[in-house]
């Protein structure tokens, strides 16, 4: 926002405030796009981001969901999360106990997702054992495709895979995507984000750029 606010000669409060509004439309042109795919949908992939909230002891995950080959992006939840591993017990030291409201999370994508997506689909995912309840829970006559975890690659942020043929692609390259057109995703960045409220208006912007932008600019 600072740079922003540099490049347009404004001030950052100014940025700051049209954030929300800038994320409003969005949202409301990305609704306006994806009833175009109601009940079309066949195959989706989806997977957690992990980010932070100013600080690596608070981290913060973004569930995500796209089409299956065409990478449409059809929707997103953020939430906050406990710290693990190591930092864990530093966490609960400096801020006390976090909730984990990743559940909730994908109760709201998973939710959003039955408007678009047919009740027989195929879901592909890694092997997280907490996503089978969400699949079932919300398209019991679906399919779910379980795939285990690869090594990442450097360019890749950790997102894209050592392999020669990634079979959660989609999902694994929008994140990359993600990561490499927020600045605040970027693993390394001075720009980090400060509320969950910002991160969800930042992302809704870029998912609606995303889809109906760069996909079809491709």
């Amino acid at each position: 926002m600072r740079r922003s606010a540099l490049l347009l000669n404004v001030d950052r409060k100014t940025v700051a405030r049209r954030l929300p509004f800038l994320a409003d439309q969005a949202r409301r042109s990305q609704m306006k796009f994806l009833k175009d795919h109601q009940k079309l949908i066949h195959a989706v992939e989806f997977d957690d981001l992990e980010t932070i909230e100013h600080t690596k002891c608070k981290p913060i995950s973004v569930a995500l969901a796209v089409e299956h080959k065409t990478r449409k992006i059809l929707g997103f939840s953020v939430s906050s999360m406990p710290s693990k591993g190591l930092l864990a017990k530093n966490s609960r030291k400096k801020y006390g106990f976090r909730i984990d409201q990743r559940p909730v999370g994908w109760d709201l994508l998973f939710s959003s997702l039955q408007a678009l997506v047919v009740p027989n689909a195929e879901f592909r995912s890694d092997s997280n054992p907490q996503y089978t309840q969400y699949v079932k829970r919300y398209f019991p006559n679906s399919s779910h495709i379980k795939v285990e975890g690869k090594r990442g690659t450097v360019t890749g942020q950790g997102e894209l895979k050592k392999v020669g043929f990634d079979p959660l692609f989609s999902i694994n390259h929008t994140f990359a995507m993600l990561r490499a057109n927020i600045c605040r995703l970027i693993r390394k960045t001075w720009c980090t984000t400060k509320k969950l409220e910002a991160l969800s208006d930042h992302i809704a912007i870029y998912v609606n750029f995303h889809n109906q932008i760069i996909l079809k600019s491709h």
